[in-house]
């Protein structure tokens, strides 16, 4: 710990003597400093132990001498050391009591104790306790390496909260708690989801202090909160709460731990982009019918997951004002979650586009539907097999179209083929196509000429069968005979041909009034 005015009391070569402040002996030096000036504040910086002779101070005026300590006082001086024997021959009442009076440490300087021995013991204790700062640093880091070596980064906590004696916990690339020791810091952990959430919107190395209430018993930690990596964005966080500022040799384990957490939880850019030609390399063989082929190069890496049904997603940007790296951030939740679940998950760029392949009912197609990535639009197949990977990209294509087209996050394949066709033909130009192809017919009923759209929905409805239909409508056959004469000569077109009564029936449903 730093030199404390109890320390330099207790020091055997000083011979001081405590005049006023015995019950703030505690407090730390961070350095003597001696000036002779009436007022020194504007050249202290707190902490100091202030050394003086009195050369230039009344210091035998209650009045001045209260002025004077309060100055100091609020400075934040540590301590004020007062020589006898050159100006004064013995420490004034007035300073002892305006030093009581204030509560400012007041120790007597004796004639044999030179200001330079005070300075040089306070320097002296000073480069022993960062000594044993540094020292108790590298040993922790030597115990932080052997832990994370030995058994990975929850023994690596473990080790970190005991040096601070705190807690700490690590979240993923999600944000998500992934280790923490205690076990009962990852309550408190998870509370600081938000925080750690705009920490990693910084670009790494980055870092802040936030404050946190424990456990409803009023107390609140001091929670340091530090990304990991050193891309543009964080590949997880480290949380290291306690109950007051972090120490010389506590910080030395902080960073340390930083470091050792980066290198677990980071991988390489040049791997990660390794690993994206692979699977890329492996999406291409098996969209060009190559299964055999893709399983031989995906070999350990992504060999399970081509041995069981899995899902191909296709993800793309909702608009061109989609927030920069939502397509990474996206890749991030989705491998975090394959990492958690312990399930392979293969995540590569698409041209502007993310193509996943993950498996089947599992966590990761689980965490797309819940991915709350905003400016993203997702498109899921049905589940597949190696080779039937061109299918279900297609499949995917497809649900990535309606769900654009809808306002839709996420749109599986199986609502396409379970639903219904009409809500598909929901877009302008369908629309547009329908109003002019019935526009004439519309027009014609308008005038109150006859119910030609009315008849033409009957008569389609009951696949040209005349008797019911017109039963539908009560009239009587040859009326609606007539009428779907007159439908034929205002279109120019023949009900007799399946493809313009195909035509007429969805324009029907599109432009239902």
């Amino acid at each position: 710990m730093p030199p404390t005015l109890a320390s330099l009391v207790q020091h055997s070569a000083l011979h001081l003597r405590v005049r006023a402040g015995e019950e703030l002996l505690r407090t730390p030096v961070r350095w003597a400093h001696a000036s002779e000036l009436a007022d020194p504040v504007p050249y202290m910086e707190g902490g100091e132990l202030l050394l003086v002779t009195a050369t230039t101070l009344d210091a035998e005026d209650p009045a001045a001498m209260t002025a004077y300590v309060r100055r100091l006082v609020g400075a934040g001086v540590a301590g004020l050391g007062f020589a006898v024997g050159v100006n004064y021959d013995s420490v004034p009442e007035a300073l002892i009591a305006a030093a009581r009076a204030e509560g400012l440490p007041l120790l007597e300087v004796p004639r044999r104790t030179p200001f330079l021995a005070i300075s040089k013991a306070v320097s002296a204790a000073i480069a022993a306790d960062q000594y044993r700062a540094v020292t108790a640093g590298f040993e922790a880091q030597r115990e932080l390496t052997r832990a994370a070596l030995a058994d990975g980064p929850a023994a690596l906590l473990a080790r970190l909260a005991a040096h601070v004696d705190g807690w700490a916990a690590l979240y993923d690339a999600t944000g998500a708690v992934v280790a923490a020791a205690p076990e009962w810091a990852a309550r408190r952990a998870a509370r600081l989801t938000a925080d750690v959430e705009r920490l990693r919107e910084r670009p790494a190395p980055a870092s802040v202090v936030v404050g946190h209430t424990g456990h409803g018993d009023g107390a609140e930690d001091r929670v340091e909160l530090q990304s990991l990596g050193t891309g543009r964005r964080a590949g997880g966080a480290l949380a290291v709460g306690t109950g007051a500022a972090l120490g010389t040799a506590e910080r030395y384990a902080v960073h340390s731990a930083v470091a050792l957490l980066t290198l677990t939880t980071e991988r390489s850019r040049a791997l990660r982009e390794a690993e994206q030609r692979l699977g890329a390399a492996v999406l291409r063989m098996l969209l060009s019918g190559q299964p055999d082929h893709a399983r031989s190069v995906a070999g350990e890496l992504y060999g399970g997951l081509l041995d069981a049904p899995f899902r191909l997603l296709i993800a793309e940007p909702d608009s061109d004002t989609t927030e920069p790296g939502a397509l990474e951030a996206l890749a991030d939740t989705l491998e975090a979650a394959g990492a958690r679940a312990g399930e392979a998950v293969l995540a590569v760029p698409d041209g502007e586009r993310l193509a996943v392949l993950a498996v089947d009912g599992g966590a990761v197609v689980a965490a797309a539907g819940g991915a709350a990535v905003g400016g993203v639009v997702i498109g899921l197949s049905a589940p597949t097999g190696p080779i039937a990977v061109g299918g279900a990209y297609k499949q995917a294509e497809a649900a990535l179209s309606v769900a654009r087209r809808r306002g839709r996050v996420l749109v599986e394949h199986e609502e396409l083929a379970a639903g219904s066709i009409l809500p598909l033909l929901a877009d302008d130009a369908v629309r547009a196509f329908a109003d002019g192809l019935l526009r004439a017919l519309y027009e014609h009923d308008a005038k109150g000429r006859g119910d030609l759209v009315a008849s033409l929905r009957a008569w389609l409805s009951r696949h040209g069968q005349w008797d019911a239909a017109a039963a539908d409508l009560g009239v009587h056959r040859h009326t609606l005979r007539y009428r779907m004469r007159r439908v034929e000569e205002i279109l120019g077109r023949s009900l007799d041909d399946p493809d313009v009564r195909m035509e007429l029936w969805l324009s029907l449903k599109t432009t239902e009034r």
